[in-house]
């Protein structure tokens, strides 16, 4: 009798494992790890805004340090058809859409050539099924809470919208597990710091979701406030512990650029490490961050402005597979005015459809 109740136990604790491993595999399968889609193993494409003007420029390389300019660091599109508000797009950042089909940009939509002064209103979502002809929607947020898609029923961010100071560089970020109000899952996490000086005291990070055709945006929410002004924020996914990793410019305690880490998207961001920032700049001030990983190994290349130098000088250092220990920086090469951008991995024909643009650029 005793041993078939000990048999009896054994298989009741066997099918509890069975189940609760069940649970773990559908609870993965059900939470996706959200990350921007990576494709390409030729070469690397540079998209930045241009210090020579308020432009967007592409540069394209097979190594990720040095690059050959597409027509000659020119505007890729016209930024003031693209960006409504100003007619500048600063800080861009480039991802291909979630199905690795097309391609979407972000933009700070900011001329300070012409305004004088450095507040903006808005961004720029912009999309391409080629990188080279690009569509745009623009959100000026001074109209208030009737822009966001949401607005009948989400919680306005200000009280008055139309004292808006800053909406300052933005970056997209895929997460396949965002509900819509009808149910449908995924959306691009376009995060950025914004500042209206009558309501807030300084540059907080906030998110808002853009939806799969790129052209609507939610209320922006709060992604962190550690109490000081934090801007140009950079998050990855590392596979090497899971986590969500921000690279981040700190303009308030000891200034620079720092990596902060979370369990969770859109929530959970603590305090960066304070002994673990680009440090061997000295001195000179850093900002703009962007991190990629190079084709074939599992650590990190940080790129980031250094703009205490005139002219300034854009750099790219290592880092190791967790996103810390910052070292052996260089500066880009071949790039006609680098300023704040990002990086995209990309595929053979991608690289000779934009070298092509230079021949057609010769003709002319």
């Amino acid at each position: 009798m005793i041993k078939i109740y000990q048999q009896i136990k054994t298989i009741k604790s066997m099918n509890s494992k069975k189940l609760l491993l069940s649970l773990l595999l559908f609870c993965s399968a059900t939470m996706m790890v959200a990350q921007n889609k990576v494709k390409g193993d030729y070469g690397y494409l540079y998209c930045h805004m241009s210090d020579l003007g308020e432009w967007t420029a592409f540069a394209v390389s097979r190594d990720g340090i040095n690059y050959q300019d597409i027509i000659d660091g020119k505007p890729i599109f016209d930024s003031k058809q693209l960006a409504r508000i100003e007619g500048g797009t600063r800080d861009a950042y480039i991802t291909r859409t979630s199905d690795g089909k097309s391609y979407i940009m972000v933009t700070t939509d900011m001329c300070v050539a012409n305004s004088h002064k450095w507040d903006n209103y808005g961004i720029d979502l912009l999309k391409s099924d080629d990188l080279i002809h690009w569509t745009s929607v623009t959100f000026d947020y001074r109209k208030g809470q009737q822009i966001f898609c949401d607005s009948a029923t989400a919680k306005s961010t200000y009280k008055d919208w139309s004292t808006i100071n800053r909406v300052w560089a933005p970056q997209i970020f895929w997460d396949p597990n965002y509900t819509w109000e009808n149910g449908e899952k995924g959306g691009y996490m376009i995060y950025y710091s914004m500042l209206n000086r009558p309501e807030e005291g300084y540059d907080r990070m906030y998110y808002s979701y853009a939806d799969k055709t790129f052209t609507k945006l939610t209320t922006p929410k709060i992604l962190f406030d550690w109490g000081y002004a934090t801007i140009d924020a950079d998050i990855n996914y590392l596979p090497s512990d899971g986590k969500y990793h921000m690279l981040i410019k700190k303009e308030g305690g000891k200034p620079g650029i720092y990596t902060a880490t979370s369990s969770k998207l859109t929530s959970g961001w603590g305090e960066p490490v304070e002994d673990d920032y680009v440090s061997f700049e000295g001195n000179k001030r850093t900002e703009g961050s962007s991190a990629f990983q190079p084709i074939g190994s599992d650590e990190w290349r940080v790129a980031y402005v250094e703009y205490s130098s005139h002219p300034h000088r854009y750099r790219i250092c290592k880092a190791d597979k967790n996103m810390r220990n910052f070292h052996d920086p260089v500066d880009i090469n071949g790039v006609t005015g680098p300023q704040h951008g990002s990086f995209m991995r990309i595929t053979k024909q991608e690289y000779n459809r934009l070298l092509n643009l230079n021949k057609h650029d010769e003709k002319k």
